[in-house]
């Protein structure tokens, strides 16, 4: 993940020192993936022979909401991933969090998919996977599209932009939504 965001316009405004930003970026995921995402068991990972290639962070209907203790307990662990832009990072999350829908739905906060397989399908096939199972259970997702390049993948899998924000002066992020089929 934090390979795939390594080049992301938000990643690269929050965390601008690209020297420094992988390690901070694999920090930044550890401390998501295992304290936001994984307690849900609804992530998904995309293996090939040669090893993970993408991965998808997804909470489901009702836990999208990133729990104060959450954040509490991991603040020094956020501040070394942003440093002096750790204002930045936890104001990002506010917006995020004030602009967020209040209908039941899954929350992808990231999809991931490592340079040397991008535009291979990675990405689709793991949308794929989740938007057919909103089309069963009858239920929306959610999720900010942080690059153009996102933004139209998630275009075609059904999302639509409900709203394009610029918090605190970050390169635009798209607020997107896609309803059960």
């Amino acid at each position: 993940m934090a390979e795939a965001f390594t080049t992301d316009p938000v990643m690269r405004w929050l965390v601008p020192d690209d020297r420094r930003r992988p390690a901070a970026l694999r920090r930044f995921f550890a401390i998501e993936a295992q304290a936001v995402a994984l307690p849900y068991n609804a992530c998904l990972v995309a293996s090939t022979a040669e090893g993970e290639v993408g991965a998808m962070l997804v909470l489901p209907p009702n836990k999208w909401r990133t729990p104060f203790s959450v954040e509490v307990r991991n603040s020094v662990g956020f501040g070394r991933v942003f440093g002096r832009r750790l204002g930045h990072a936890f104001g990002l999350l506010t917006i995020f969090e004030h602009k967020h829908i209040r209908e039941p739905h899954y929350y992808v906060p990231f999809i991931g998919v490592r340079d040397g397989v991008r535009g291979e399908g990675v990405g689709s096939a793991m949308l794929k996977s989740l938007v057919d199972r909103c089309d069963v259970e009858r239920t929306s997702a959610y999720l900010e599209a942080t690059s153009p390049d996102s933004a139209r993948l998630y275009r075609r899998h059904g999302f639509v932009t409900l709203d394009v924000v610029r918090p605190l002066g970050s390169p635009p992020i798209e607020l997107m939504l896609r309803r059960p089929a």
